[in-house]
């Protein structure tokens, strides 16, 4: 319960990693609001939660929703000590394939979201004065280039460049801000590629689909314990961004 008293708000953090995040702080006693566009999904996890989360509707590209949030948040809870900006969409298209509309669309939401979440909370947090932890959710494909996916790699690789430069910026108010990297998780968003990430995982080290609870628990790490840490990237990819190991055929 090292959380008690505080108040965290998590996008995207009716299902998935979300789920997983919120779950987490709530047990370390924090009140955790869940900000998402999955009304029933996130009514049903505040629910379930009894009276350590509450659910809010939230449209991660609208910046009159997000002060709305804020000020309710303040309001019944305090001001935020912890903020996760997990919502996110993933796109498949190539540079030759897919349309501006649909660019525009994926940066709005993993991107602009996340600074638009930072630009809005982060001054309460330093009005406050009892510093706090932000964590962007970037992924492997902000590590290395993918195919057939450029809206997505792009909008990851820049949350990491956020995630620099707000560090920089909010360290002199004592807020940490660090990006975490996932790599294959078993979530409703990667269910209609289960297949391909089984066939993808053979390549790491660690040759399975990550648990969201395991990343929970980095979450934890973070928030809790990585008190000398700020602008880092932390992985949670089973190895994938480590290397990988030669074929037989090859040696």
């Amino acid at each position: 319960m090292r959380l008690a008293g505080k108040t965290a708000i998590v996008t995207g953090g009716a299902r998935g990693l979300g789920e997983a995040y919120v779950r987490v702080l709530a047990e370390e006693g924090a009140h955790v609001v869940i900000a998402d566009v999955l009304e029933d999904e996130g009514r049903a996890l505040a629910a379930d939660l009894v009276g350590q989360a509450s659910f809010v509707r939230l449209e991660v590209t609208d910046q009159g929703q997000w002060r709305a949030l804020l000020a309710d948040v303040v309001t019944n809870h305090g001001a935020p000590y912890i903020l996760i900006n997990n919502a996110g969409v993933h796109s498949f298209g190539t540079v030759l394939e897919d349309t501006y509309t649909n660019w525009r669309r994926v940066q709005d939401i993993n991107l602009n979201g996340p600074f638009l979440g930072i630009n809005t909370v982060a001054p309460a947090m330093v009005a406050a004065g009892q510093g706090g932890v932000i964590i962007n959710i970037s992924s492997t494909c902000g590590i290395i280039g993918y195919g057939d996916q450029a809206a997505y790699v792009a909008s990851k690789w820049a949350t990491r460049g956020l995630t620099k430069a707000a560090a920089i910026d909010l360290a002199p108010h004592g807020i940490r801000v660090h990006v975490v990297v996932p790599g294959p998780f078993a979530t409703p968003m990667t269910a209609p590629f289960h297949g391909v990430l089984t066939e993808l995982v053979k390549s790491q080290p660690v040759q399975r689909i990550g648990d969201p609870a395991e990343a929970g628990r980095l979450i934890r790490y973070l928030v809790l314990d990585a008190t000398y840490s700020t602008g880092s990237e932390f992985f949670i990819d089973g190895g994938a961004m480590t290397g990988v190991s030669l074929p037989d055929a090859a040696k």
